[in-house]
């Protein structure tokens, strides 16, 4: 009997659906600024989740902690209508962001939703918001120089295919304006910029008055303005580089433009505080410092034979401290670092790249001899003209006291015109050695100066009658 029941049971099995599986819910207990607190909804840190606010909406968040049986979720759009008690119903897809080539040309949020008004994205695939993480042995070294389009980068900070600078500047120095002639006038293949924190106006203002149509045409622009969630700020850096990761495995040579990466420690320091870290170095949480290198290992080249991310990188230097928190982490986490200074900005020269101060680690290994050794002589005869600026300036210094300042002063007019460069004028790179060449006599070994003099023909100045 328990047989014939059973297979009449097993005959209707294939006619029934799956067993329905419960829909697992939460509440919202408590709020307190950007963070909420709910109970009752299991969930792991990075899921996310819809609340049901009042009326018909609902607001997105995602998990960023827990203590005991709460959990901590920061929403990534504006908080409207929430009362105590709202329902929190956990999201099971895994966030996809959109990607593929027919995202150039198009200016997107951090949740990958199109900003520009031209309709929805047609994109090729979605995939995970966070890349493969690649072997450090298995990439392929930075052995090739990469074309910026400025005459001062090319030249005396030459960048590697695969690098990863800073450009740290305060505010009001020209980094926008920088950061838009690169865009147009790279050898990249491919430019992905991210705007993270900036103001509203200045999003527009970049992407039609700096960037422009030619600039936009190849590029992707992901754009998180001040006034997003940090949490929307974090994820649109985080977007802005798997962007970039999925042209580079795509064979491209991808140039990566962020601005600014204070911005988005300043986005994850809003987080850790509001969640109950304790602050560290200026009010900076240790995640902070966790985070910044996690973002920026992500670049670089892939595996040999693949594409390359060139990644450069604005810092805000608050009051033009070059030892701000972030700053002196920035630059121990990078491959170089060009500082823009404001002294230069406000005597009108332009792009004001301060030289001195300014370094590409890899530049030995991207530049043929001659280039890097009068690279070298630039820096040196700029910097002694530097050093006795203020006593030429007054009138102190006497001619003939000093060669190197005597000849670091017939040089400095064209050495200046060298470093300046109009918004609208590209520098190759090739163009720009040879001007560098140009500049600045080589200099002469001590070995050379001894055989002029004992060639040098009889009755000198050094001679007796």
């Amino acid at each position: 009997m328990t047989s014939r029941l059973a297979d009449r049971l097993n005959k209707f099995q294939d006619f029934l659906g799956d067993e329905p599986t419960p829909e697992l819910s939460g509440r919202l207990t408590r709020m307190v600024g950007l963070t909420l607190e709910c109970v009752g909804c299991p969930m792991v840190v990075g899921d996310r989740c819809v609340i049901e606010s009042q009326g018909a909406g609902t607001i997105e968040a995602e998990v960023v902690g827990f203590e005991d049986d709460r959990v901590y979720l920061m929403p990534l759009t504006a908080i409207d209508g929430l009362k105590p008690g709202a329902r929190v119903v956990p999201v099971s897809a895994a966030s996809r962001v959109p990607v593929g080539p027919q995202m150039l040309g198009r200016v997107v949020d951090g949740s990958g939703e199109p900003l520009d008004g031209k309709g929805p994205l047609q994109a090729e695939a979605r995939v995970a918001l966070t890349g493969d993480i690649i072997n450090p042995l298995n990439r392929a070294p930075v052995r090739q120089s990469m074309d910026v389009g400025i005459r001062a980068i090319n030249s005396l900070l030459t960048v590697g295919q695969g690098q990863r600078l800073g450009l740290f500047a305060g505010s009001g120095v020209g980094k926008s304006m920088l950061l838009g002639m690169m865009t147009r006038f790279t050898d990249a293949d491919i430019t992905v910029v991210g705007l993270i924190g900036e103001r509203g106006r200045e999003v527009k203002e970049f992407i039609e008055d700096i960037l422009g149509d030619e600039g936009l045409s190849r590029s992707v622009v992901v754009a998180s303005p001040a006034d997003d969630s940090p949490l929307m700020r974090l994820r649109a850096a985080m977007l802005t580089t798997r962007i970039a990761e999925y042209y580079r495995d795509q064979g491209k040579r991808v140039l990566l433009l962020m601005d600014s990466l204070t911005r988005y420690a300043q986005a994850q320091r809003e987080i850790a505080l509001a969640v109950g870290e304790p602050p560290a170095t200026k009010g900076y949480p240790p995640s902070v410092f966790a985070k910044l290198p996690q973002l920026v290992e992500r670049t670089g080249n892939g595996r040999p034979g693949g594409g390359s991310i060139t990644a450069f990188y604005t810092v805000l230097t608050e009051g033009d401290d070059q030892q701000d928190p972030i700053a002196d982490a920035a630059r121990a986490i990078l491959d170089g670092h060009i500082v823009l200074s404001r002294r230069l900005a406000e005597e009108g020269h332009y792009p004001a790249i301060d030289v001195e101060a300014s370094i590409s680690r890899v530049m030995p290994q991207v530049t043929e001899t001659e280039h890097f050794a009068r690279a070298q002589r630039f820096k040196q005869v700029y910097s002694r003209y530097q050093q006795a600026r203020d006593l030429i300036s007054v009138g102190a210094y006497v001619k003939g006291s000093d060669p190197e300042t005597d000849f670091a002063i017939a040089h400095i007019a064209n050495m200046r015109q060298f470093l300046q460069q109009g918004l609208n004028e590209s520098a190759q790179l090739k163009d720009s050695i040879e001007q560098l060449l140009a500049v600045v006599p080589e200099r002469r070994s001590p070995d050379r100066i001894k055989s002029a003099a004992v060639n040098a023909p009889p009755g000198g100045s050094g001679a007796r009658g």
